[in-house]
């Protein structure tokens, strides 16, 4: 079933049905893997762990999206895209339930890197089922939608925590009931989910990689704006002489725009273009590199941090609405595969590079960097417009 052939009312309804499924499947996985990485974090703080082997715990989710890349487009093949989705589920359930059984660190990063593998596939089949089954006019709508409540999952996930803890089993049994869910989930809806787009030559994430690259460094960008800012702004705002509090509030603001803004983005492209409303975004998150020393201590900070959280992570909303307008079949799901795999590289190597820029010059080396990443980002795009 495609965009084109929804013609009835009744493949309409059966098509909206698919297209709540698929998000909710996602929503859930969302708030299972925000758990999980504040719960293991605090964990191994408790036991005296050191931090850099904090560090590469927390890396290591990430690190199992850039290897099971690769084998999505394959597996998905294989299996077909419900199985595939299913399976993971249910594979990255019995890995949180071996994490939950043991509190060694060193088992844990084995064990992490196998959440982050099987965790992969589920975003990437889910995004590909939305890409196809999303009539193209209302495209920037829904994946701001999905977006926004993706988000808002992630965002779920940490504040569980305040209700149950950190401590026994209560939190490890949310996070397992979640992944479970999301298996669920998927079965309920089987019938009215898509079958995976097959057409065209079979596609590699390295294939996809020759296509777009662009598209993906946009996608490498979003996810260090997102990791950079959650995992640094602590120490920018502490150098700045910030209360914790005030500090922890920001970061929540930041948290907001993201979920809140991907709506009104997705209505934005659908009017002016995708690939405009991507430069404006880029253009948007310079200035706010530029402004936050500016404004950090004033009332303006907070319009400033929420305006930058939903603009950073629209990069990625925006990446999307472009994967679907220019690639179907087999290279779309390459291209999903793809998108995780820089969005890995993104969560792995943005965080270090900007705290060894920070090292270096001092605080202000965070605004900094993203904004270079930022002036390359709009460059790239601007050059790409001119391009014949």
């Amino acid at each position: 079933m495609t965009a084109a052939s929804m013609t009835s009312p009744r493949e309409e309804r059966i098509a909206w049905a698919a297209m709540a499924g698929i998000i909710a499947t996602v929503t859930v996985f969302a708030v299972a893997q925000g758990l999980t990485y504040p719960l293991l974090s605090f964990i191994l703080e408790r036991q005296g762990t050191a931090s850099s082997l904090i560090g590469v715990s927390a890396a290591m989710t990430p690190l199992g999206f850039i290897l099971s890349a690769p084998f999505i487009p394959m597996l998905s093949r294989r299996l077909g895209g419900t199985r595939l989705a299913i399976a993971c589920s249910m594979l990255a359930a019995l890995a949180l339930v071996a994490i939950a059984c043991t509190r060694d660190a060193l088992i844990w990063i084995p064990l992490r890197l196998l959440l982050g593998f099987f965790a992969n596939p589920l975003y990437v089949v889910s995004e590909t089922w939305l890409i196809s089954i999303t009539p193209a006019p209302r495209r920037g709508r829904i994946m701001g939608l999905y977006s926004s409540i993706v988000s808002a999952g992630f965002a779920l996930g940490p504040l569980s925590l305040r209700l149950v803890g950190t401590e026994g089993w209560p939190p490890f049994l949310i996070g397992i009931a979640a992944f479970l869910l999301c298996g669920l989930v998927v079965l309920a809806v089987s019938r009215r989910l898509p079958d995976m787009p097959w057409e065209g030559e079979a596609a590699s994430v390295g294939g996809f990689f020759r296509q777009a690259p662009l598209l993906l460094f946009a996608v490498f960008t979003a996810a260090a704006f997102e990791q950079i800012l959650l995992s640094l702004f602590a120490v920018y705002g502490a150098a700045l002489g910030s209360a914790e509090g005030r500090i922890a509030s920001l970061i929540t603001c930041f948290i907001a725009g993201n979920a809140m803004l991907q709506i009104l983005l997705g209505r934005i492209a659908e009017q002016s273009g995708s690939t405009r409303t991507m430069l404006v975004c880029v253009l948007v998150c310079l200035n706010c590199c530029l402004l936050l020393p500016l404004t950090f201590d004033t009332w303006l900070v907070w319009p400033l941090i929420f305006i930058w959280g939903g603009v950073s992570f629209g990069i990625y909303t925006l990446s999307l609405i472009q994967l679907g307008e220019r690639f179907t079949g087999q290279m779309l799901i390459a291209g999903n595969a793809a998108f995780a795999f820089a969005w890995g590289i993104g969560g792995i190597v943005g965080s270090p590079a900007a705290g060894l820029v920070m090292q270096a010059i001092g605080h202000q080396g965070l605004p900094s960097f993203l904004g270079l990443l930022s002036f390359v980002l709009a460059v790239l795009l601007v050059v790409r417009r001119r391009r014949p």
